[in-house]
């Protein structure tokens, strides 16, 4: 059976970019090099953050998928766009009322899209 369990992301540095993610995931990774870091998530979700001169073959810019997380609450939300504020990332999106639900979108250095969210009660 076919499983998607881990998802890659090229970065520029990848232990620069582990100092942000270990804060955003609320955990250390279970390995870290030079080229290569890595997390394994409660649900079992890998998430490697590697070094983008390294793929081959080479990654197109970022900014075509989103790492979304679910949150519990609009305030849960609003905190975590205060607390990624805090911690510099770029906000592109502020915290808005979508089709789906409230959400915000923040980039991280290498541009790749991050979108927490809480669904709506009745979705439209």
């Amino acid at each position: 059976m076919r499983t998607l369990n881990y998802l890659l992301l090229a970065v520029r540095n990848p232990l620069a970019s582990a100092e942000l993610y270990s804060k955003l995931l609320g955990r250390e990774p279970v390995e870290k090099s030079r080229t290569f870091v890595l997390y394994v998530l409660p649900t079992g979700l890998k998430i490697g953050l590697w070094l983008a001169d390294e793929v081959a073959p080479a990654p197109k810019p970022a900014g075509g998928i989103e790492l979304s997380f679910s949150e519990e609450s609009r305030d849960a939300v609003r905190a975590t766009h205060a607390e990624w504020t805090r911690l510099g990332l770029k906000v592109v999106q502020e915290p808005t009322e979508m089709d789906f639900g409230f959400t915000f979108v923040a980039e991280d250095p290498d541009g790749h899209r991050l979108r927490p969210f809480v669904l709506a009660d009745k979705p439209r």
